[in-house]
């Protein structure tokens, strides 16, 4: 009983914000439009037939200016904060629309009109045409505007509660068992031969550590930081693998870079698969190729790895579930902003990732 309530809310959220009802929505408030409409008196003061020409007529008119207002003026100007430019925008429509419909009544209808009416009607449906248009026009902003609440809000929900479980499965897989392990046989290994280098891969791999633990639970961080990040991740893997090099071209004293901010871990599981992938049991060197720049306020990330010419990986395989979550995780935090490009090649793997800043 307790959850009645709270299901009807739910289904009436869903009603008003989900694509699969937009067809009913749409459906449903013609059908009261037309029978608000139909309650006026306006059309019966025409003969015959000319009396439904006279009520569509002014029916499409004024659906019209709903559907402008709803898809046009709303979108572009209330939603961006352009309240007076949308004001005077809604004010000039109305005025529009009304003497259209009011020219009309004059020059195309007015030789079919009942002629014990008065012509003091005209004012009058004039002033009844406002009070009709006013309120339709003020719910329909209203409703634009929950709706647009709403989603948000249920966008911003996932999105909190895809971070939390990604960050669940990261503390709980963030250090891989495997590569640390051998991380650290190579440092035992590089003390006895080349101390200075086992002091090298230690400060590196503190680093690595560091960013796993600390800035990686901030909601946004560096853009070089994550940088940083990932040249240290790699030096780890070029340490551990003889036939492996990698590049990051990143021009690190550029302003832009230097001050923006992204999500934590925005490129981490692409260069995980690259590296991952880049192995050749044929001992050929092998790579990963990364390039980061931001330009016209949009980060351009494109990541290049070898790939084993005799070895086929799927786009499904290649990523697996981490490239499931980066998918869904870049459609929450930029809807339709962001474009992700991967291609497959015989020798070379690439993502090319560009998102807004």
């Amino acid at each position: 009983m307790n959850g009645t309530p709270k299901f009807k809310e739910t289904l009436v959220m869903d009603f008003l914000v989900e694509d699969r009802f937009r067809l009913r929505r749409h459906v449903l408030f013609l059908i009261f439009f037309f029978f608000l409409l139909y309650s006026a008196r306006f059309w019966h003061w025409y003969s015959g037939i000319y009396q439904y020409y006279v009520l569509f007529f002014v029916y499409s008119v004024l659906i019209g200016m709903v559907y402008i207002n709803i898809y046009v003026l709303v979108p572009r100007f209330f939603f961006k904060t352009k309240y007076v430019t949308y004001l005077v925008l809604l004010i000039m429509m109305g005025v529009a629309g009304l003497n259209m419909i009011g020219y009309s009544f004059k020059f195309f209808f007015e030789d079919f009109r009942v002629e014990n009416i008065k012509k003091e009607g005209d004012r009058g449906s004039i002033y009844e045409g406002i009070l009709m248009c006013v309120p339709i026009i003020l719910t329909t902003t209203t409703v634009k505007l929950l709706q647009k609440w709403i989603s948000d809000t249920k966008r911003i929900t996932e999105l909190k509660n895809l971070t939390l479980q990604m960050e669940l499965n990261e503390l709980r897989n963030q250090i891989n068992p495997h590569f640390l392990f051998n991380m650290l046989n190579n440092v035992k290994a590089l003390t006895r031969t080349d101390p200075e280098k086992a002091s090298v891969v230690i400060v590196k791999l503190s680093e690595f550590l560091r960013y796993q633990l600390y800035e990686n639970g901030e909601e946004k961080t560096l853009l070089v930081s994550e940088i940083d990040f990932l040249s240290n991740f790699l030096n780890l893997e070029k340490i551990r693998r003889d036939n492996f090099y990698f590049t990051i071209n990143a021009n690190l004293n550029d302003r832009t870079i230097k001050t923006t901010f992204i999500p934590p871990n925005l490129f981490t599981t692409f260069v995980e698969n690259a590296v991952k992938h880049s192995v050749d049991i044929s001992s050929i060197e092998s790579y990963v190729k990364i390039d980061i720049r931001v330009e016209n306020k949009t980060l351009h990330f494109i990541c290049t790895n070898s790939m084993n010419p005799g070895l086929t990986i799927s786009n499904a395989n290649y990523g697996g579930l981490g490239l499931a979550n980066i998918k869904r995780r870049l459609e929450l935090l930029y809807g339709n902003a962001f474009e992700l490009d991967i291609i497959s090649g015989d020798k070379e793997y690439t993502v090319n990732l560009k998102t807004p800043v």
